[in-house]
């Protein structure tokens, strides 16, 4: 099945398995949640998504790039900037964050961690643009 078979109506660019995930998905900022993915979606065409780590996950060229993960009791939303799912060397490999929105968690993953629904109002357009961003250098 290619990536373009699996895009739902509902949400352009959307999967169908991060649709159903979602229709069933308890939390406080679940209509926030919602924004950014559709946002990341719209600004970010060639991506695609699946469910990973009980969460949506962005993906480029079938390697998953960012995550989502939800805090426990619904403090936080974060999005995890990484380069697939197994370990690449990262000698070499830098990226500069002009939003400021990561915290490094080693020189080639990130997190980028939303606590209220302003900050995510604020912030949707530019996680976007860092999620292209980082696409972008990562697709290498």
């Amino acid at each position: 099945m290619t990536a373009r078979s699996k895009r739902s109506l509902a949400t352009p660019g959307g999967s169908s398995e991060v649709e159903t995930f979602l229709a069933s998905f308890e939390h406080p900022m679940r209509d926030e949640v919602l924004a950014i993915r559709a946002a990341i979606l719209r600004s970010n065409p060639t991506l695609t998504e699946h469910v990973k780590w009980n969460a949506p996950s962005f993906c480029h060229a079938g390697d998953d790039r960012v995550t989502f993960r939800f805090a426990p009791k619904g403090s936080a939303v974060q999005l995890v900037f990484h380069r697939g799912a197994k370990a690449k060397d990262s000698k070499g490999f830098r990226f500069e964050d002009e939003s400021g929105l990561i915290v490094w968690a080693a020189p080639d993953r990130g997190v980028v961690t939303l606590t209220s629904s302003a900050q995510i109002a604020e912030a949707s357009e530019k996680v976007a643009a860092l999620v292209g961003a980082w696409v972008a250098a990562t697709a290498g």
